[in-house]
């Protein structure tokens, strides 16, 4: 990795710099120092198996869900609330696209992927990174094999993509075998230029898309839930999809009201055009008849309760967020 190697090394764990003091005040007196949140300083470190040999594992974290109520109530000075209203906080916050405050909670991870996922992964481009480099180090004889249920032949229908149904046995013992047998051909002829004292940056450029890299990944918590919104979709690479499963379920542990509310009303949402919309409210208007009630009792079967049901009703009546 470039920078210093006692920081950069991928096990060596950071312990204080990066995060602020302890001491440190908001406007209102609240203390937003790094804060303690006890399901996260429990997988500090841990590593998290994602695909054959990946890894994903949290090495710092800055404030949680109380960094978030402290950032959006400091312009007028109060104090923290009780949890539920905490909570209602932060999923009005998320349902209005209120982002300053979720921009304060900051998470690093260290994490282990194919080359290939890694240059879609940097594609975000909001986020602090540090990965290992080829340069000043030689590179480890680790690839990436995918399992044979994740081999599949190109979808007629998405051209970027593959069909959901794997290919035959036979046809996946095949592509593993010819993936390894290409693997350790680029490997062994990476080693022999090294042995010859070719320089590790022209050694190197033969290796394959399989390869695996780490770094060190540093994002906000806004950006964070948009990486995630793009990445843990269906449309998104399934190995991709792996990571971003996994790290959202590591963020829960710093942050599980944020995440919650994410959940609700990101993950689960979908977004429709005007025309799309127009033509809803006509179907559910049809569908509703003379009785606006079978609107509230339709939301209350799903779980929808107190002022959320208003919500949903003034969201069908106007077309705009509530």
């Amino acid at each position: 990795m470039t920078g210093n190697a006692a920081d950069n090394h991928p096990h060596h764990r950071r312990t204080t710099p990066g995060r602020v003091g302890r001491g440190d005040t908001a406007l209102g007196g609240e203390n937003v120092g790094h804060g303690h949140v006890e399901s996260a300083e429990a997988i500090l470190d841990k590593e998290y198996p994602v695909l054959d040999k990946g890894f994903v594992r949290l090495v710092d974290y800055m404030g949680g869900d109380q960094r978030i109520v402290q950032a959006a109530r400091v312009s007028y000075g109060e104090g923290t609330k009780s949890y539920r209203q905490d909570a209602a906080l932060i999923d009005y916050l998320l349902r209005n696209e209120h982002t300053s405050p979720f921009e304060q909670v900051v998470l690093t991870f260290h994490t282990k992927m194919p080359v290939f996922v890694a240059r879609q992964w940097v594609r975000h481009r909001t986020a602090r990174m540090n990965e290992i480099s080829g340069r000043y180090s030689v590179m480890k004889d680790e690839f990436y094999v995918p399992d044979g249920r994740d081999i599949a032949a190109q979808s007629d229908d998405n051209k970027q993509g593959r069909c959901e149904e794997p290919v035959d046995q036979a046809t996946q013992k095949d592509v593993q075998k010819r993936l390894t047998a290409g693997q350790e051909r680029a490997y062994s002829e990476y080693e022999e230029l090294l042995g010859l004292g070719i320089a590790r940056e022209i050694a190197r450029i033969n290796l394959p898309l399989s390869l695996y890299t780490e770094w060190y990944w540093q994002i906000d918590l806004h950006n964070l839930f948009r990486f995630l919104r793009l990445r843990m979709d269906p449309h998104a690479q399934k190995e991709i999809r792996a990571y971003a499963t996994t790290m959202f379920a590591i963020t829960r542990e710093v942050c599980p009201l944020a995440c919650q509310s994410f959940e609700d009303h990101v993950l689960g949402s979908v977004t429709f055009s005007s025309a799309e919309w127009e033509a809803l409210q006509e179907v559910l208007t049809e569908a509703a008849g003379d009785d606006p009630q079978r609107f509230e009792a339709a939301a209350r079967r799903v779980g929808i309760s107190g002022r959320a049901v208003d919500r949903f009703i003034s969201k069908i009546k106007s077309g705009t967020q509530q």
